[in-house]
């Protein structure tokens, strides 16, 4: 398989990934908290990056800056999954109380803030209001980032020594 292609089928996982959210949100009527925005934004850039690359077909090199770029947008997700994970595995008591709405953080705190409220998580994120095979929603955006990102860096790394 071609780098172009294995780099659109990359694009392709992650537009399907954000269409379903998009589907989740307004078709289910789920409304996303803050780490599942964060979550979203990742698998977007995952997404964008897999786009340029295969727009771009690179050489050598190239193929192997698009594997790290890939790595660490899907290392992100998977991080931000994460903690959104642990977060959901807290004690009810435990759990932080609900904040602002994301729309009122962006409004008034710099990114540096909302990023560091956001990560700290609330009792909006621990709620756990979808499954699909008994797995929570970041569950499975945390195991779609680490198949896709391991597909993504091995593409891009296998493709660097082959021809485009």
């Amino acid at each position: 398989m071609s780098r172009r292609l294995a780099n659109l089928l990359g694009f392709a996982a992650c537009a399907l990934l954000i269409g379903y959210a998009l589907y989740a949100q307004y078709g289910l009527h789920l409304e996303p908290c803050p780490l599942c925005i964060f979550q979203r934004v990742a698998v977007i850039v995952l997404g964008v990056v897999f786009l340029i690359a295969a727009l771009h077909g690179p050489g050598r090199t190239g193929s192997r800056i698009y594997a790290a770029l890939i790595g660490i947008a899907a290392l992100a997700g998977i991080g931000v999954a994460a903690r959104h994970l642990w977060i959901q595995g807290l004690p009810p008591d435990r759990v932080p109380a609900c904040g602002a709405p994301f729309e009122q953080l962006w409004q008034v705190l710099p990114l540096r803030n909302i990023i560091e409220t956001v990560l700290r998580g609330d009792g909006e994120c621990a709620k756990i209001n979808w499954t699909f095979l008994g797995l929570s929603m970041p569950t499975w955006v945390l195991i779609a980032c680490a198949v896709v990102g391991i597909w993504g860096v091995a593409a891009n790394l296998r493709a660097a020594r082959a021809p485009r």
